[in-house]
C-alpha cells in the first residue's frame, strides 16, 4: 500500500511556480498518451443545484497510462456568488488512486493545478498554431486568475511578446492584470476599453472570460492567420467558428454543452469545419493554413489534471512538501 499524502495549495503552488515550462511538457505528454489510447477519460459529471442557478460542482474522473499508471478525480466547484464574499469563484481538489489496488494515495488542493493545466494547454496550442514563440501583440479578454496564469506560462516558455493588451468589463480587474504584467514580468501591457480594440491587429487572442452568452459575433472579428485561444469556450459566435480553422483538444468532448464549436455543429449539421485535434497537429498529421483565423478550443480533460497532479505529488513528496497520514485507512487487515 502506498502511504497517503496531503498536499495543500501553498505547496502545490511552490512546485508549479518552479516548474511552469515543464508543466507544458507534462500536458503535451498527456495529450499524446490520450491520443494513443493509453488513457480513460469519460465525460465530466455536473452536479447542479435547483435552488442556486448558475452554480455547479463538476467531477472529472480519468486514468492515465504510460509511466503514470494512475487514476484520479478532480472535484471542481463554480459558485459565482463567492465574488460577493470576496473569495474566488472556483475551488477544486484532486484525489489520486493507485492503479494496482485502487486505493487513494494522495489528496491535493487543485485550483492551482486546474489553472496551470488550462494555461499550459493554451500556450501549447499557441505554440503549435503560431509555429513559433514570437508575437507582436497578445490580446487578453477577461482578466481573472486564468488570464494571469496564461501570461505566466507565456513567460515560462520564453515567448517574445512586444505587448499585452488587456480588456475586461470590470475596470479594476483589467487594470490589476496590466499592473501585474508591467511589474512582475518582462513584458509591457496596456488596457483597452473594448473587445474590438484589443483584438484588432493582435497576433494572438486569449479568451478567458466568465461570459454566459456569446458576444464576439460580428463577421470578420478575427483576421486571417490570427491565433485565437478559445479557453472559455462560449465567447465566439458559431458563424465565426464555422468560417475559421478549428483545432480542438478532443473533438467528442468539446462538441457538447453548447460550446462555440458545439453551436457551430448544430448550426451546420456536420463537423467538417473542424480541422482536427491538438495531438494531430503536434504529430504533424494535419496542418493549418493562414487563410483563416486559427481557433484552438480546449475543453479541458481530466487526464491533464492527472498528469500535472501526479508530477506535483512526486515533486512535493521528494521535496518534503507533503503531509503523510500513516493511519489514514485505519486497520487494513482482511478478515476471511
Amino acid at each position: 500500500m502506498p502511504p497517503f499524502h496531503i498536499i495543500d495549495g501553498h505547496n502545490v503552488e511552490v512546485v508549479i511556480s518552479s516548474s511552469r515550462s515543464r508543466v507544458v511538457d507534462w500536458v503535451k505528454e498527456a495529450y499524446l498518451l490520450h491520443a494513443d489510447g493509453a488513457s480513460a477519460n469519460p465525460d465530466s459529471y455536473f452536479l447542479n443545484f435547483p435552488q442556486k442557478p448558475g452554480t455547479r460542482i463538476i467531477a472529472l474522473p480519468a486514468f492515465l497510462g504510460g509511466d503514470y499508471g494512475a487514476a484520479g478525480i478532480k472535484w471542481v466547484s463554480s459558485f459565482p456568488s463567492n465574488i460577493e464574499r470576496n473569495i474566488p469563484m472556483a475551488s477544486a481538489t484532486l484525489i489520486l488512486n493507485d492503479y494496482e489496488t485502487g486505493y487513494p494515495f494522495a489528496f491535493l488542493e487543485a485550483s492551482r493545478i486546474n489553472a496551470a493545466r488550462t494555461a499550459a494547454s493554451a500556450v501549447l496550442g499557441a505554440e503549435e498554431l503560431a509555429g513559433s514563440r514570437i508575437a507582436g501583440t497578445v490580446a487578453v479578454i477577461g482578466a481573472g486568475v486564468i488570464a494571469r496564469t496564461v501570461v505566466d506560462f507565456f513567460e515560462s516558455r520564453e515567448w517574445s511578446v512586444d505587448q499585452f493588451l488587456i480588456h475586461d468589463r470590470k475596470a479594476q480587474y483589467m487594470e490589476a492584470l496590466a499592473r501585474y504584467i508591467n511589474a512582475s514580468t518582462p513584458y509591457r501591457s496596456d488596457t483597452r476599453s473594448s473587445v474590438e480594440s484589443a483584438i484588432s491587429g493582435s497576433d494572438v487572442v486569449v479568451l478567458t472570460t466568465t461570459a454566459g452568452t456569446l458576444y464576439i459575433t460580428q463577421p470578420g472579428a478575427f483576421s486571417n492567420g490570427q491565433v485565437v485561444l478559445n479557453i472559455s469556450l462560449r465567447d465566439i459566435g458559431p458563424e465565426i467558428v464555422a468560417a475559421s480553422h478549428n483545432i480542438l483538444d478532443d473533438v467528442d468532448h468539446c462538441l457538447k454543452a453548447n460550446t462555440s464549436p458545439h453551436l457551430a455543429e448544430q448550426l451546420l449539421g456536420h463537423r467538417d469545419f473542424i480541422d482536427g485535434s491538438l495531438p494531430e497537429l503536434m504529430t504533424r498529421k494535419i496542418q493549418v493554413g493562414e487563410d483563416k483565423p486559427k481557433i484552438f478550443s480546449p475543453f479541458g480533460l481530466g487526464v491533464l489534471d492527472l498528469a500535472v497532479g501526479l508530477n506535483v505529488y512526486r515533486a512535493a513528496v521528494e521535496r518534503g512538501l507533503s503531509t503523510e497520514i500513516p493511519d489514514f485507512f485505519g486497520d487494513l487487515t482482511r478478515w476471511p
